[in-house]
Formats: C-alpha cells, sequence, structure tokens
C-alpha cells in the first residue's frame, strides 16, 4: 500500500513538472513571437525616421538657398567693411561660433516655423528608439532566465533516484497544496490513540543514586486463611495442597529471586533482584497496580478438602492470587526499586535516586478518601510529585511516613487519628492526601528508622530513642495521653519517655499494641491485652502498669514490659493486626498472640499465649531474617544460601 502511494506522489509530480515543462515552451515561443514583432516595428521606425531626414534636409537646404539669395547684396557690403574683424575673428573658440549658430537657428525659427515641427519630432523618435531598445533589452534578460529555468528543470527530470534528496524546483502554490494533499490521502490512516487517563505526573529528574538496594535473596514461606489470595499460591492445587487454609509456613515456589517482601492488610508485595515489583491479593481499590479482571466466576471456597469430587480450583481469581509485576508502563526505564511498602488499600515504591511512586487508595471511617486530590483509586503506578529525596518509608493501614535525606519526616493518608501529626477536617480531607510535613521532632533527634501501626506513628532516632504520635485508646505509643478514651490520641510528635531506660533498636506497631527490641536483644511490649498479643503472663499486670475493666481483667498496658521466653538475641519484631514476631540473629522466628486464621504459623486456631518457635519441615534448617503479617496471613523469609548459579547470574 505504501509503495503505491508512493508512485502516485511520484506520477503527481511527474505530470506537474511536464506541465511546467509546456507552460515554460510556450511562454518562450511568445517571446520569440514578440521578439520578432519588435524587430519589424523598429526595421518600420528606422525607415520612417530615415525618409523624415532626408525630407528635413532637402528642406532645410532649400530655405538656405532662398535666403542666400535674399540677402546676397547686404552680405557683398557687410564682408566689405568687416573684414579686419573677420581675420581677428577666426580665432575664437566653440562658444562663438555655438552663439552665431544660435542666433542663426532663431532668425530660422522665424522665418519657417514648421521646421521646429520636423526636428521635435526626430528628437522624440530617437527617445522611442531608446526605449524600445532597452524593452528588447529587459526582454532578452527575462529569456534568458527562463532558459536557465527550463535547463536545471530537464537536468533533475534527468537526474538519478537521488532526485528526491535534492531541493526541488519552484512551483506554484497550488501545485505544492495539491501534492502535500496527495501524500496525506496516500499515507494509511492513523487509528486513533486510546485515551487513558493518569495522574499528571512531572519529567522525572536525573538524581544520583542516594539509596542501597538490597541484594540478599529470600525464600519466601506464607501461611494463613488466604481466603483472597494474600498467599500467592495461585487458585489451583499444587503438589496436592489448596492454596488457602495454610496453618504452617509453606515455601511460595511462584517467588523467585526476591530480596525484599512488603505485607499489607489483604495483599502483599515483593521485590526481586532483577527489579521487578510482584504483587498478589486483593485488587479492589488497586492495590496491585496492575489489572486482575477475571470473567472465570466463583466456586465454593469451603468445600471439604477430604471429599472425593475431585475439586481442584478454589474459587480464587488467578489473576489476582498468583504473583505478577505491577504495570511499568509509564515509569521510566531507568527507575531502580530500593524499597515497598504496603498499607491496607496502597503500595508504595521508592527509588535508588529518592523518588516515590504509589498506587491504590486511602480509607477513612467513612470508606475511601482517596489516592489524591483529583484520583479517587489509582489503578497503575505515579510519581509522587511532592517528594524527592527520599531515604525511607513506613506503612500503617491507611497512611504513609517518609524521610528525606535533610530528616524531614513526611505524612499522608488518612489523618481522622492524628497520625500524621495534623490537624485537619471533614470538608477538608483531601488536604491530607498530600505529603507534608510533620513538624520539628523533638529532641533534635536524628531518623534512623520509621514504622507505623495501623493508626499511630513512630520515628526511631540514632540514639535508640522513640517518638510517637497518633491514637492512643490503647496506649499503643506508650505515653499516657488519653489512653483509655474513646479516640484518644496524640497529635504532635513526641518522645516516649517510657522507653528511655532502654536502647531501642527496631520497632514495630500493630492495630492496638505495639513491639521493640533493644540493642541487647530483649523484647518490649504494651497496648492492648484482650488477644495474647503482648506474650505476658495476666500476674504482671497491676495498677501501676495496667489499666483494668469494670470486670478487674487487664485491658491496657501503660508501661512497656520485657516479653519473656524468647532464646536468644532478637534482632527484630513485626505486628500484625492482634499478633506478634520476634526474629532472633541465629535465624529463629517466634510468634504469639490471636490465631483464628493460621496467621501465627502454630499450626492451630486457638491463641497463641506466649512467644513460641514456628518449627516445621519447610523452615527447619532455614535462617529466617524477616516476619510480617497482615490482616488474616504472615509470612516470613530465610536468607537463601547463593548456589553456584546464583553466583553466575551475580557475574552477569
Amino acid at each position: 500500500m505504501e509503495t503505491r502511494a508512493r508512485k502516485e506522489v511520484i506520477n503527481h509530480r511527474r505530470a506537474a513538472l511536464d506541465k511546467k515543462a509546456a507552460e515554460s515552451k510556450k511562454a518562450e515561443e511568445a517571446a520569440a513571437e514578440k521578439a520578432e514583432k519588435a524587430a519589424t516595428t523598429a526595421s518600420k521606425k528606422a525607415a520612417t525616421t530615415a525618409s523624415k531626414k532626408a525630407a528635413a534636409a532637402e528642406s532645410k537646404k532649400a530655405t538656405a538657398t532662398a535666403t542666400a539669395t535674399k540677402k546676397a547684396p547686404a552680405a557683398t557690403k557687410k564682408a566689405a567693411t568687416s573684414a579686419p574683424k573677420k581675420a581677428t575673428a577666426s580665432a575664437p573658440k566653440k562658444k562663438a561660433a555655438s552663439a552665431s549658430k544660435d542666433e542663426s537657428d532663431k532668425e530660422n525659427a522665424k522665418s519657417q516655423p514648421k521646421m521646429n515641427g520636423k526636428v521635435n519630432g526626430k528628437v522624440n523618435g530617437a527617445k522611442r528608439k531608446r526605449a524600445a531598445e532597452e524593452e528588447e533589452e529587459e526582454e532578452e534578460e527575462e529569456d534568458k532566465e527562463e532558459h536557465a529555468e527550463d535547463e536545471e528543470e530537464e537536468k533533475k527530470k534527468k537526474a538519478p533516484a537521488k532526485k528526491a534528496t535534492r531541493p526541488a524546483p519552484k512551483r506554484a502554490k497550488t501545485d505544492e497544496k495539491d501534492e502535500a494533499k496527495a501524500e496525506a490521502e496516500a499515507k494509511p490512516a492513523k487509528k486513533p490513540r486510546e485515551r487513558v487517563h493518569y495522574l499528571p505526573t512531572r519529567r522525572v529528574p536525573t538524581q544520583k543514586p542516594i539509596n542501597d538496594v538490597p541484594k540478599q535473596l529470600l525464600d519466601v514461606f506464607v501461611f494463613g486463611e488466604g481466603g483472597n489470595g494474600e498467599l500467592g499460591l495461585g487458585a489451583h492445587r499444587n503438589e496436592g495442597k489448596m492454596p488457602i487454609d495454610v496453618k504452617r509456613p509453606r515455601l511460595n515456589k511462584n517467588l523467585q529471586n526476591v530480596v525484599q517482601v512488603a505485607c499489607g492488610g489483604m495483599h502483599a508485595a515483593v521485590l526481586t533482584k532483577d527489579n521487578k515489583i510482584l504483587t498478589w491479593g486483593v485488587n479492589d481499590l488497586g492495590a496491585l497496580g496492575r489489572p486482575t479482571e477475571w470473567d472465570g466466576g466463583l466456586k465454593d471456597v469451603d468445600a471439604d478438602d477430604d471429599d472425593k469430587s475431585d475439586v481442584d480450583d478454589s474459587g480464587l481469581n488467578p489473576l489476582e492470587s498468583t504473583p505478577d509485576e505491577i504495570d511499568t508502563r509509564h515509569v521510566p526505564d531507568r527507575v531502580v526499586w530500593a524499597q515497598i511498602v504496603a498499607a491496607d488499600s496502597a503500595t508504595f515504591a521508592l527509588t535508588h535516586t529518592g523518588l516515590v511512586y504509589g498506587w491504590g487508595t486511602f480509607r477513612g471511617n467513612d470508606g475511601v478518601i482517596g489516592f489524591s486530590k483529583d484520583v479517587k483509586v489509582q489503578k497503575t503506578p505515579v510519581l509522587i510529585n511532592d517528594l524527592t529525596k527520599i531515604k525511607q518509608l513506613a506503612a500503617g493501614s491507611d497512611h504513609i511516613l517518609a524521610v528525606d535525606e535533610k530528616n524531614k519526616v513526611y505524612a499522608w493518608g488518612s489523618g481522622q487519628q492524628c497520625q500524621l501529626a495534623r490537624k485537619l477536617v471533614d470538608r477538608d480531607s483531601g488536604a491530607s492526601l498530600t505529603p507534608a510535613g510533620v513538624g520539628m521532632l523533638p529532641g533534635r533527634a536524628k531518623v534512623a528508622k520509621l514504622a507505623c501501626g495501623a493508626f499511630h506513628s513512630f520515628v526511631l532516632d540514632t540514639k535508640g530513642r522513640v517518638i510517637a504520635w497518633g491514637l492512643n485508646n490503647y496506649g499503643e505509643l506508650g505515653l499516657d495521653t488519653e489512653v483509655g478514651q474513646d479516640g484518644g490520641t496524640s497529635l504532635r510528635p513526641q518522645i516516649v519517655t517510657s522507653l528511655e531506660d532502654y536502647e531501642i533498636a527496631d520497632i514495630a506497631g500493630g492495630s492496638h499494641h505495639s513491639l521493640a527490641c533493644t540493642t541487647d536483644g530483649k523484647v518490649l511490649a504494651w497496648g492492648r491485652i484482650d488477644g495474647h498479643q503482648l506474650g505476658l503472663d495476666d500476674d504482671v499486670y497491676n495498677e501501676d502498669n495496667a489499666v483494668f475493666d469494670e470486670n478487674g481483667k487487664p485491658r491496657i498496658l501503660l508501661q512497656p514490659l520485657v516479653v519473656p521466653g524468647i532464646e536468644g538475641k532478637v534482632v527484630s519484631v513485626a505486628a500484625g493486626t492482634d499478633n506478634s514476631f520476634a526474629v532472633t540473629e541465629d535465624g529463629k522466628v517466634y510468634s504469639w498472640g490471636f490465631s483464628a486464621t493460621y496467621q501465627t504459623g502454630q499450626g492451630t486456631q486457638d491463641d497463641i499465649e506466649e512467644p513460641t518457635v514456628i518449627d516445621n519441615s519447610a523452615i527447619r534448617g532455614k535462617k529466617i531474617v524477616w516476619a510480617g503479617s497482615g490482616a488474616q496471613y504472615s509470612i516470613v523469609a530465610a536468607a537463601r544460601v547463593e548456589t553456584d548459579g546464583d553466583a553466575m547470574d551475580e557475574s552477569k
């Protein structure tokens, strides 16, 4: 189609050139005919002029003879008396002769008025001849120019295929318009581009890396109910096992080359060694950052595994329950991921240059607040324009914290429990979706780590101090501000004085309880008591450190206490909704608390009242280095021992 169109355009151009050549030839013939007529006219004029000159000469001669005859006696007399003067006058110059001639001319003019007309006619004829000659010269110059143009066109006609790259000959504007129209019609019609609405983003600036990229390969083990695809095991049986109700840790073979894991409320994400972000779980509000629409229908997820009905399908959406890469069509190729965090319905990723991308949405007490002021649900990754040079992120249920390289802490999302450290009114809830500073940190604190509970926020500084703000109705901040009050909060960041006797190495928050580990490996717990999430015996609570209900049962622990029963030095802690984890230096992981959906990994739905090591054949002998938990599931990750194949991949 394209070749045919090109031929039509070329033929059209050739026709235009032939037409121009014919017009030039016709103009040349007209010019020649005009020149011939001009020559004939000039010849006739010359003959007429010569005839007039001869007649004038004869007339002048006759006049001169008559005058001489009439004045002969006077002339003889004058000549005799003026002979000496004449001899003297033979020397005068042309001026005297000219004067004498002028007098003679005047006298002749008086006696012969008809003669003046003939002389004037002669002068006018000479002027006309000169004008005709100048006109002929101009026409000859025009003929030469036209001839040169014709020769140029002939050369271009005879030129080889490179003609298209040479400047085209001058053509009339109408010809150019016709050719442009022909070319436009010859080109295949372009398909209209589908309009996709994305949050406007600025051009990503080129920056130097400021964040380290994780390198340690991890084996990922999952456990919990998984009825919404949170385990990432797919939608079908694998090796005879269903992808739901996983009571103890199970290796997720869908996750390879993982270097980091993040748990949201009902979804999860991993970062891989080859710079991919994979997500799985609930995607109702865009938390997965990719399309997961599926028309496969639903099946009974409660079908009895022991029946003989050959049930092989969990009823899960395979696009949600199987880990897959986020949509990166609007993310520059040069972006390198350094960290991922997950909230209840949103996910955020930090680049090695300090930029932040996000997708999903935030929810408040009355439902969806939105992702930004202009977008309710962001279904694909988008750059957060207000943030640069960010060093670290942390996620709560519906809010995010970030800190930049100048130690400024930002917060955004839902702020209804003061977790953003700023006052908001309901009619201005959209303002909370824009990152803003939390204000000056007390004690000139320099941030070492950020952490979030569901509705509260923490900063761990370089001196091991903890700064907290947000919801505190169950004492989850470790502060005595508004504890026990419905909706009790602390708006401004405050140093947690109840932890001043400890140097904190790590900190985590659940829904209404919090955990910390010290630099010497102890675990501390405080906040809500009633689900065994603190891992403490009831006999440690008293009126000095706890709040009791009307029935005399302890409900809130005000003073952080050391959690007993953990062997080895604890190096990190994690908190789910009402359950807790501690990872030791030697690679063991302990869990305790609420276990109704197997989220403790202990194989039971009963509460785990005290810290208990997780042990089964899947993780036995593995070095666990990370633990995390969502609403109804949990994940632990073990450091993978690199094989020769891994080393070869690293060298590529």
